[in-house]
C-alpha cells in the first residue's frame, strides 16, 4: 500500500501551535503502516554526504529501505552507512548502500532506529531484537539520534509495557549473572529469564553473548542509579536502557505524526 504524506498530518513541539490533524481516515492503518510513516518522516533528516547509523528492527527496516530508494533515484549521494547488526548489514548491502564502521567513522552525523518503549523524558528501552550493544555504541557516537515508533510504544515509565528490559551478558555462568540481576532489581518486582532462540537454545547476539530479559512490575524511579547498579555487575556487557540519548522521537498514530524533541513532554 502506497502511503501519501500530507504536511497537515504532522505536529511538532517546536511549533507555537500544533497543526490540527485531519479527521481519522476511513480505513484504519496497520501497525506496520504506522511504522513506515514514521520511518519515512525520519529519513527527511538525511542529507547527502552524511555518515548514518542504520538501525535494526521492523521499524528501522523501513528507514533503510527508504534510504536505499533515494540513493537509487539520485536524490541522495555520498552516504556511508554504519549498520547496528548483521541483519541490517545484509539489508543495506542488498540495497547498495555503502557501509563502513566506527573505527573508520568514530563520529556519526545521524542515526535512525526504532525503540521498544519511550517514556515522557525520551528515555528508551531497546534490544528486544537482540542488537542493543551495537545499537548503543553507534547511536551513542551520533550527533543526532532520531527514534521512530508507533504510538503503542509510548509508556508512562520505563518498563511500563510489562515487556522485557534486555540485558546482554557473557555466556559464562549466565545463571549466576541472572540471579545477581534479579537481586539488584528485586525491589521492582523483577523476573529474570534467559532469552531463547531456535530449538529452545539460548539466543546468541551478534557479539556471541546471551540476553537475560528482565520483566518489571514497578517504576524503577532513578534510571541512572539503576543503570549504574546493573553495569557494575561482573558478567553484564550492556543493558537496553538508552538514557538521554534520543534527540528526536517521531511517533506515528492514526490521527497523525507527532515529533518530540529532547527535553519536551507529551
Amino acid at each position: 500500500m502506497a502511503l501519501a504524506y500530507d504536511p497537515l498530518f504532522i505536529t511538532s513541539d517546536k511549533s507555537p501551535i500544533d497543526v490540527p490533524s485531519p479527521p481519522p481516515p476511513s480505513m484504519t492503518l496497520t501497525q506496520d503502516e504506522l511504522k513506515r510513516i514514521a520511518a519515512y518522516k525520519a529519513v527527511d533528516f538525511v542529507q547527502s554526504n552524511m555518515v548514518l547509523g542504520l538501525g535494526t528492527g521492523s521499524t528501522a527496516k523501513h528507514a533503510v529501505d527508504r534510504i536505499g530508494e533515494l540513493l537509487r533515484q539520485g536524490k541522495l549521494e555520498n552516504i556511508v552507512g554504519i549498520p547496528t547488526s548483521k541483519k541490517t548489514q545484509e539489508q543495506a548491502l542488498s540495497l547498495n548502500i555503502p557501509l563502513s564502521d566506527l573505527d573508520a567513522h568514530p563520529v556519526i552525523d545521524l542515526s535512525i532506529d526504532g525503540a521498544d518503549e519511550v517514556d515522557p523524558c525520551l528515555n528508551l528501552v531497546k534490544g528486544r531484537g537482540g542488537s542493543l550493544l551495537r545499537e548503543k555504541m553507534i547511536e551513542g557516537a551520533s550527533k543526532k539520534f532520531v527514534v521512530i515508533v508507533d504510538e503503542s510504544k509510548m509508556v508512562k515509565h520505563i518498563g511500563g509495557s510489562k515487556m522485557a528490559l534486555p540485558v546482554e551478558t557473557v555466556p559464562f555462568c549466565w545463571k549466576f549473572t541472572a540471579e545477581r540481576l534479579r537481586r539488584v532489581m528485586e525491589g521492582y518486582g523483577c523476573e529474570a529469564k534467559l532469552r531463547l532462540g531456535e530449538k529452545g537454545k539460548a539466543f546468541v547476539t551478534d557479539n556471541g553473548n546471551y540476553i537475560v530479559d528482565m520483566y518489571l512490575e514497578k517504576d524503577m524511579g532513578d534510571l541512572n542509579a539503576v543503570s549504574d547498579e546493573i553495569l557494575r555487575l561482573p558478567g553484564v556487557v550492556e543493558h537496553g536502557m538508552f538514557l538521554d540519548m534520543a534527540s528526536t522521537v517521531i511517533i506515528a498514530g492514526e490521527l497523525g505524526v507527532k515529533i518530540k524533541n529532547k527535553h519536551s513532554s507529551y
